[in-house]
């Protein structure tokens, strides 16, 4: 009897702390959203697009100010929530978020997206600058938030983001306005499209090529980031070009200096020897 006591207590114990492994956590404070929503700018015209509708905390004030919302909810339970809500001009999407196509005309995003796949969101909506994302306002966890945004930058992708869109970390949110209570913080991050590329979209994928080349090691100076694909008289000129007196890692280049990295290369560098990169490696990137 007591081992069977014993197996059933632990039974209990592992049910009771079951983990939230959607990572969603829904925002229960209407001061937040109301910042939200004034911070997105939306208008009557806009599509937008709500990845993790939850309950609809959102999604009731998205309708409000919108032409149209595309509300992607996996969860059962919220569903029969969000179909109570019978917004008229809301679409509820009954899919896996990383599943669903991105529309096919120019869209905006507002979200509360999931802890456990923000990257995977991020690089849904900004890896390829060809598709019809404008801008967005997302509360993600705090420390994903600081990575997209920083100064120090050892991810190909968040560099290669950066010539399409400005990333702006906006301010950071508790985890008490959130239900369950995330462990972590999260923060309110705002992206809009450039209105001047640093790089073309039409070579995104040869800028691609370039970034995954010079980021595999971080850490590098630019003399060795580069090496195998400039010649060292290239790399000299590129230094002077970027008027780098001192050597700094490759991951503290700025947006601006890989901008002209590109067009350095672009210029003087054969094309036999850009660094290439698969399409269907940066479709599973």
């Amino acid at each position: 009897m007591t081992k069977r006591r014993k197996k059933y207590q632990h039974t209990k114990r592992i049910k009771r702390d079951f983990p939230n492994f959607s990572g969603q956590h829904l925002l229960n404070n209407k001061e937040v959203i109301k910042d939200i929503i004034n911070i997105a700018r939306m208008s009557k015209g806009d599509l937008v697009l709500e990845l993790g509708a939850g309950k609809g905390a959102i999604t009731n004030d998205l309708s409000n100010r919108s032409r149209k919302v595309l509300a992607v909810e996996y969860d059962q339970k919220f569903i029969k929530k969000l179909d109570q809500l019978e917004l008229k001009n809301t679409v509820i999407i009954k899919q896996d978020i990383l599943k669903i196509s991105l529309p096919r005309e120019p869209f905006i995003v507002v979200s509360n997206i999931p802890y456990a796949i923000t990257t995977p969101i991020m690089k849904k909506l900004l890896n390829n600058p060809l598709s019809n994302f404008q801008r967005g306002v997302l509360l993600m966890e705090k420390g994903a938030a600081k990575r997209f945004t920083s100064n120090y930058v050892k991810d190909p992708y968040v560099i290669a983001w950066r010539m399409w869109f400005d990333i702006r970390y906006v301010k950071g949110i508790s985890r008490k306005n959130f239900s369950p209570p995330p462990k972590v913080d999260s923060a309110m991050v705002k992206i809009n499209r450039k209105a001047n590329p640093i790089v073309p979209y039409s070579d995104y994928l040869v800028f691609w090529g370039l970034v995954d080349y010079v980021l595999k090691n971080p850490q590098l100076s630019l003399d060795y980031g580069l090496r195998g694909a400039f010649t060292v008289p290239q790399i000299k000129r590129l230094k002077r070009n970027l008027r780098l007196k001192n050597e700094i890692p490759v991951a503290e280049l700025t947006e601006e200096q890989w901008g002209i990295l590109y067009e350095t290369m672009v210029k003087h560098v054969p094309k036999f020897r850009w660094p290439r990169i698969r399409k269907e490696k940066l479709n599973h990137y």
